[in-house]
């Protein structure tokens, strides 16, 4: 049985409909409908969730001429409210972390036992657990349990949204953010990841499970690929379940997934010596995570364990003192309207006046909150919920951007970027003008399309090339110019690499990444 949903007996309404659900306009690419929601019989119980989430909302243009309001002036008063200095903390460094890779490869698990660890689960809560898991005769899943909250992950075993939680060691506070595996969440693992600054490649070393997901088409590789375009520039790479029957602590197979692995993460743009490292575990049992494991246990192994790697790593300076930049990834009412996201540059204070972008709606922050705690300032780099006033929830949309008054992000909707083709579709072979795809970049997901292809690049010398480009293949770099259906808030890669960088995809497939090189038509002025 298929799934129908008739915008037609909606249009009374409003005039329009579209899907609102986390990879709705994927889905619709990948489906291959414009006015009618065609779901195939495999996702029927992914469509009845998303089809009762329809809204009607209004027609594109009546929203576009709405964004270019500024509901309040901007006033000098405004403007030097937001100019000050730095402040000096003694708190431990934040770090946010993505686990990623191939569905069952064991990224929840690990998650609930590196909490388990720290102390942020009892010993109740996991008895629990391990009560409901193995009246579902799951016995295995139970740490899972502890990421894994939604009833329907809890049921199929996989992970949906992206699952977030907080844990401290000795030199660091962490935030936990569990990706989702399996192919068709692959948008919401690109929203997880955009925020990350270390990626967690988590691997089964059980066997056939590695092979699967490192073969093409495997999440493994997706992941991987697109983890780098998002810019996690660490990645810790972790060979689990090797306490399995099928693997016993071997080393040979941890070697055979460590020589496959290097080649293809070389070839994602890793600086594998610098930027990789390796470590065997068992998520399942807690071995090798927080301390080291015992030569008992893996007698050939005398490195480091997770925590210790983890705290070792070094990462990319944020500029305190830049321009705030908070992509929205979610927003909801509590006592106002609550924002939720991650700042990329500057500070943002208790009572500060900032500018949410595009729509210029001018807000107060009146508390900001980190890991349930309400705090009078944050730096780069944290994830927080930030309450704000003179806005309602239903004028935020994710993607929109908690800006600077005085040096707000650019608002475009055509744009000049260098992409690279990474694997076009069977039937959809050549690149050119007219190609349409779902643009994700930071916490937007916007459908475009590619109005003009400007040069190509000679992928060896890296040199524009002098003949004209009408069409480019597989492996191509080129550099054209994007139209998006809505506006976006978007800035250079070379002034913002977190704002600055994306990926195109097409029916449910990663087909090119990209950086933005010129900003077509923006419009920044408050």
């Amino acid at each position: 049985m298929s799934v129908w949903a008739q915008p037609q007996q909606l249009k009374e309404v409003r005039g329009y409909v579209r899907v609102v659900a986390e990879d709705a306009i994927e889905w619709r690419h990948r489906c291959g409908w414009r006015n009618d929601v065609v779901v195939c019989d495999l996702h029927v119980d992914l469509a009845s969730r998303k089809l009762a989430s329809l809204k009607v909302e209004e027609p594109a243009e009546t929203k576009k001429e709405k964004l270019k309001e500024a509901p309040k002036e901007v006033t000098e008063e405004l403007v030097a409210d937001e100019d000050f200095e730095d402040f000096p903390s003694d708190e431990a460094q934040h770090v946010n972390l993505v686990f990623i890779g191939h569905v069952d490869a064991g990224k929840s698990t690990i998650g609930g036992q590196i909490l388990y660890l720290t102390g942020s689960v009892d010993e109740r809560t996991i008895q629990k657990y391990e009560r409901e898991a193995k009246d579902k005769s799951r016995e295995s899943w139970y740490m899972a349990y502890i990421m894994d909250t939604n009833e329907e992950e809890r049921a199929k075993g996989i992970t949906v949204e992206v699952g977030r939680a907080y844990f401290e060691t000795a030199k660091r506070r962490y935030t936990i953010l569990d990706a989702p595996g399996h192919k068709n969440y692959v948008p919401n693992m690109i929203s997880g990841a955009s925020q990350a600054d270390i990626g967690v490649l988590v691997i089964s070393a059980r066997k056939g499970e590695f092979e699967t997901g490192f073969e093409r088409g495997g999440q493994t590789r997706e992941h991987a690929q697109l983890a780098k375009t998002l810019g996690v520039g660490k990645l810790v790479v972790v060979v689990n379940k090797m306490d399995e029957p099928s693997v016993q602590w071997s080393k040979e197979r941890y070697d055979e997934i460590e020589k496959k692995m290097g080649p293809f993460l070389r070839s994602c743009g890793y600086n594998t010596k610098k930027d990789v490292q390796y470590i065997p575990i068992s998520g399942l049992q807690g071995i090798n995570m927080k301390t080291r494991m015992t030569p008992d246990i893996c007698p050939w192994w005398n490195g480091q364990s997770l925590f210790e790697v983890l705290d070792g790593l070094q990462l990319v300076e944020r500029d305190p003192k830049g321009p705030v930049r908070l992509p929205i990834i979610d927003k909801y009412k509590d006592m106002g309207t609550v924002v939720m996201g991650k700042i990329e540059s500057g500070n943002i204070r208790r009572g500060q006046t900032l500018m949410v972008m595009p729509n210029k709606a001018v807000v107060k922050v009146l508390t900001i909150i980190r890991n349930n705690d309400e705090i009078e300032r944050a730096r780069p780099g944290e994830n927080l919920r930030v309450r704000l006033s003179n806005i309602e929830e239903e004028d935020i949309s994710p993607g929109f951007i908690l800006s600077s008054i005085k040096r707000p992000i650019s608002v475009v909707n055509e744009f000049d970027a260098q992409l690279q083709i990474l694997d076009l579709l069977d039937h959809k072979a050549i690149f050119t003008a007219g190609y349409k795809a779902v643009l994700h970049i930071h916490a937007v997901v916007e459908e475009c399309e590619i109005l003009k292809l400007l040069v190509q690049i000679d992928p060896k010398t890296k040199k524009r090339m002098k003949r004209p480009v009408l069409f480019v293949k597989t492996g191509a770099i080129v550099e054209c110019r994007i139209q998006v259906a809505q506006v976006i808030c978007v800035e250079l890669f070379k002034d913002f690499p977190q704002l600055g960088r994306f990926t195109l995809r097409d029916e449910g497939k990663t087909v090119a990444i990209g950086k933005v090189i010129g900003l077509e038509g923006a419009s920044s002025s408050a």
